[in-house]
């Protein structure tokens, strides 16, 4: 009777199995891309162990520079999948990283960062705050050569989107901490335990179920300040460590309700920056890594090109 309890399935998605007992089953098996010349992009990129111990590793992305002498923008990627699955070594994700790298002219960063159940977070969050760190030292020969730390840039998708607040709030409480010029949250990924307008009560359970299960540790569920921005307990707005942020989601994102809930309380708070935000319209979640080639994925990378070359 005990095995056949810690067997009972917890949660059925299309891309994985979460049982009872604590295992999981990944259904979703992403195709991995070597490193090398993009053919599509022409962006070189290389891989890097930042952290031997962990395991941490990153992908660099370099492109093609009409002007060898200027230095370009550093922009820290971390990729989505729930914090259990998908890699930045994925095709879906060296494809995004690399069209960012060429379209908006700066060395991406794109963080291979341990996935639970088998390291369950915060081992995630550690590791965006490690390769932040490693990318903002320039220890790198490319960073060294070809970068302008001093324009430093977060952005992530869905659970990376979680992670880019999470690193900005971590930020404003590390000394010394990388000086962030912008944060580019795209369709993040962030919850609570009371359900909000627009939001599905099913969808937000299903997630809440994955989240307890990624951050077994998490404190009041889904109202976890890490998951929960503005949950009681959280650390104020007010304290995120960069200059501008842009918030970006989809109008049929079934994230999209925590997404405008949190652009909103970001350009409420007593933060000195700029808030901007995009919605894509009749878009679902991630939309733009599905099919990157339709317009309003083009209009939203011209809108992340464009808050990036702001200064």
């Amino acid at each position: 009777m005990e095995s056949n309890a810690a067997d009972e399935l917890l949660l059925e998605l299309d891309s994985l199995r979460i049982y009872r007992s604590g295992k999981m089953d990944r259904l979703h098996h992403p195709v991995l891309a070597p490193a090398g010349v993009d053919a599509a992009t022409g962006v070189t990129s290389k891989d890097v162990v930042v952290d031997a111990d962990t395991g941490l590793s990153v992908r660099v992305f370099l492109p093609a520079r009409p002007d060898p002498s200027k230095k370009l923008p550093v922009l820290v990627f971390f990729h989505g999948g729930a914090f259990v699955i998908e890699s930045a070594f994925s095709t879906t994700y060296h494809g995004y990283a690399a069209s960012l790298a060429a379209a908006a002219g700066v060395v991406a960063v794109s963080v291979e960062y341990r996935l639970a159940p088998e390291h369950p977070v915060p081992a995630a969050y550690d590791d965006a705050w490690a390769a932040l760190q490693w990318a903002a030292s320039g220890k790198d020969e490319w960073l060294a050569e070809h970068a302008d730390n001093g324009r430093l840039f977060l952005a992530g998708d869905s659970a990376g989107g979680n992670m880019v607040h999470n690193v900005m709030i971590r930020a404003a409480s590390s000394h010394p901490a990388p000086r962030i010029e912008g944060a580019i949250l795209l369709h993040p990924w962030f919850g609570g335990n009371a359900v909000i307008e627009g939001e599905s009560e099913a969808t937000a359970r299903d997630m809440a179920k994955i989240w307890e299960f990624a951050c077994p540790g998490a404190v009041g569920g889904a109202d976890d300040p890490r998951m929960n921005p503005t949950a009681g307990g959280a650390a104020g707005l007010e304290n995120l460590r960069c200059e501008r942020v842009l918030v970006c989601t989809g109008e049929k994102d079934w994230a999209g309700a925590r997404g405008r809930a949190y652009h909103a309380a970001v350009a409420a708070s007593a933060w000195r920056g700029s808030a901007a935000w995009l919605e894509s319209e009749g878009e679902g979640h991630v939309f733009f890594l599905e099919k990157p080639e339709c317009a309003k994925a083009k209009e939203l990378m011209d809108r992340v090109v464009a808050f990036i070359s702001a200064s």
